[in-house]
């Protein structure tokens, strides 16, 4: 039993007490008798609901380079910065391959090294009619979203981004969305190739804010043609691409989601102007923006236009990153992020008068709903899963030496955070304590998802 604990949820902040039994919440509330239970004493903490990060890629093979964090290193990492779910956006598979051939890859890596619960999205490399089929066949193995590509070499094309709606559609499935011009971004890497320009600034540069904003508006109205099918967009970095999502609710377009990362809400395009192999740390797809940028993301998060705040955690070691030295367009793209999300944003939405429960919305709750995990996850109420965070206010200074991921360094070296970790629970079982992983390798488990419930 957790007691005295101020527990934060979407809903404000109140003081009660949480008793866990088998692996569930069983009864919330004041004065609560422990009768033969372990109490937890959470006087001086805040109780939060397990973090629900829905964008990840661990152990993600790009070909040419793999991510460093698998799915024990990088879930031991998340669960110290109290994420307690993920839903991993998973790697290609050989080309014309089905949906489900990257799904059982991915059931074998995941499989007795995950140390917290996980699920997977699927992904489109091509649409065909088998594939079509294979959608509705996804969804009864509750995965129950796919992810799409409008750049890279696997991006659907109009036609088949059309095919593939129309089916979210009939199924009631949520298509996640990568959203960047891709002959904009080609045309521009290849310019800035040929003029010799390959320094790390030149990789903003040639994926400029109105790229995303470009494949966000044209999405929309695919969906439009589609009859409104549940679109999320993810990793949403700029102020022009998030104004085309609120134009479009503005005019009644339904059904289109958002979701934001820590980099986009606290680091700037100046990164890439540092000594190289400094700028080459902060090489991703989309690229930091500018403070214009970062401050109009913490506004739709206060006005609730952006509905998650997730990650995008991609790590690369730093001699993998400097494979870009002499081009920009050899390094990995991707950074580690995982451990570091609730920590960074709760300090700084609080910075900026944000309510802590606005936040939390955003970290577990609307995830967890979008992405049909709730109410097991992302929620402190009866009959929940018993995955908890208990936070303190007290100053830390992020650094690579206090990480606990597979990465040698981390984007937010130096970062002062005002909340920190202190310990969390998965399904019952205290998993962090005293700055210690005291879970064990493997004990988290796939989690079957249900549709969208917002």
């Amino acid at each position: 039993m957790l007691k005295n604990g101020f527990i934060v949820d979407a809903g404000g902040i109140y003081k009660a007490d949480i008793l866990l039994e088998k692996g569930v919440i069983s009864r919330i509330g004041q004065g609560l008798d422990a009768q033969d239970s372990k109490v937890i004493d959470a006087s001086d903490s805040l109780v939060l609901p397990g973090g629900v990060d829905v964008h990840t890629h661990m152990d993600l093979d790009l070909g040419k380079y793999r991510a460093v964090d698998d799915f024990y290193t990088g879930t031991v990492a998340a669960a110290f910065g109290g994420t307690t779910t993920i839903v991993d956006h998973i790697a290609f598979g050989p080309p014309g391959c089905s949906l489900f051939y990257p799904i059982e890859q991915y059931h074998r890596l995941a499989k007795d090294k995950s140390v917290i619960d996980y699920s997977f999205h699927g992904v489109f490399q091509h649409v065909d009619q088998g594939i079509l089929e294979e959608m509705e066949k996804l969804v009864q193995e509750g995965i129950t979203s796919i992810k799409l590509y409008m750049t890279y070499n696997n991006r659907l094309n109009d036609k088949e981004i059309l095919q593939v709606l129309f089916k979210a559609k009939e199924l009631g499935i949520v298509i996640a969305v990568h959203a960047e011009n891709n002959g904009a971004i080609e045309y521009l890497r290849e310019y800035y190739g040929k003029i010799g320009s390959l320094e790390p600034i030149f990789h903003a540069l040639s994926r400029p804010d109105v790229t995303e904003a470009e494949a966000i508006n044209r999405m929309i109205y695919l969906g439009e043609i589609a009859h409104y099918p549940y679109i999320y967009f993810v990793h949403v970095s700029t102020k022009k691409g998030l104004e085309e999502i609120i134009r479009a609710r503005d005019r009644g377009v339904k059904n289109i989601y958002c979701e934001t990362c820590p980099q986009y809400l606290t680091l700037t395009v100046e990164k890439y102007h540092l000594e190289i192999s400094e700028g080459l740390k902060y090489i991703m797809a989309p690229p930091l923006r500018t403070m214009e940028d970062v401050e109009a993301l913490w506004a739709g998060i206060r006005n609730n236009d952006i509905d998650v705040i997730a990650t995008d955690h991609c790590p690369f070691f730093l001699k993998q990153k400097l494979a870009g030295r002499d081009d920009f367009r050899e390094a990995p793209g991707g950074i580690p992020g995982v451990e570091e999300r609730l920590e960074i944003v709760l300090t700084e939405g609080a910075k900026r008068g944000i309510d802590l429960s606005n936040l939390i919305a955003k970290l577990t709750v609307n995830p967890a709903k979008i992405f049909g995990l709730y109410p097991r996850k992302g929620v402190i109420q009866v009959g929940s899963d018993a995955d908890l965070v208990l936070i303190k206010k007290n100053k830390k200074i992020i650094t690579g030496k206090n990480r606990h991921g597979a990465g040698d360094y981390t984007a937010y070296e130096g970062f002062e955070v005002d909340f920190s970790v202190s310990m969390v629970i998965q399904r019952g079982k205290v998993i962090i304590e005293n700055n210690n992983f005291v879970g064990k390798k493997g004990n988290g488990i796939f989690i079957k998802r249900g549709k969208i419930t917002v």
